[in-house]
């Protein structure tokens, strides 16, 4: 079994509004999207995980004529359950999946700016054809491919994008050699955060790594 990563890039083309407004606003980060479905009727709904004024993503939402319904749970950190009319573009991205071969690993990351990082498991040829098949407004680059290992790919996936770039910061600067080559002042200047966000989130990663292995 095979995967592959890539990072869509929707800023060339008509991508869904609503993400977009939630990409844009500084008070709101879009973490990842934990699912993501295309209805019979052709509606979608889609659950992301958001972090930052959660009261604002509900105003965003309120706002916006794509959505159909939503809810928005948690204080700082929580969900936002979206049922939307999508575009074309994402119609048709949604619609690969469904009618091929093909496992789209969730949760989804979201890139900073707009983006999102999918990976996408099965066989070369499936993945190959698939990827191709990503509509023409929508930028693709391939971050990487190779063999599936699913126990490595689970245990990163209950990281959210900020907890993976801070993980992916410590482990190469030496975070976690012995002794230490790296404070998390080093890892804060790296990310661009500050030092104490960088110490809650390492908690976080340790705790629920941790949390996964004895589970």
């Amino acid at each position: 079994m095979r995967y592959a990563t890539v990072v869509i890039d929707p800023s060339g083309g008509d991508f869904q509004p609503t993400d977009r407004a939630l990409a844009l606003d500084s008070a709101v980060s879009r973490e990842s999207i934990q699912q993501v479905n295309l209805l019979s009727d052709g509606t979608a709904v889609s659950l992301y995980a958001v972090r930052g004024t959660l009261v604002r993503a509900e105003t965003i939402l309120a706002e916006r004529e794509d959505v159909i319904d939503y809810d928005v749970s948690g204080d700082h950190e929580g969900s936002a359950y979206i049922h939307f009319r999508p575009t074309t573009t994402v119609e048709r991205l949604l619609a690969l999946v469904q009618d091929n071969e093909i496992v789209l690993q969730t949760p989804i990351g979201c890139v900073d700016g707009g983006g999102f990082r999918v990976t996408l498991v099965g066989d070369d040829a499936t993945i190959g054809s698939v990827v191709d098949s990503i509509p023409d407004p929508l930028s693709v680059s391939l971050e990487g491919i190779g063999e599936y290992h699913p126990d490595s790919e689970q245990l990163f996936s209950v990281l959210t994008e900020r907890q993976q770039e801070i993980l992916d910061a410590a482990v190469e600067m030496g975070y976690y050699e012995v002794p230490r080559e790296a404070t998390h002042e080093d890892i804060a200047t790296e990310v661009g955060v500050a030092a104490g966000t960088v110490g809650e989130h390492l908690r976080k990663v340790e705790g629920k790594i941790l949390s996964s292995l004895v589970g």
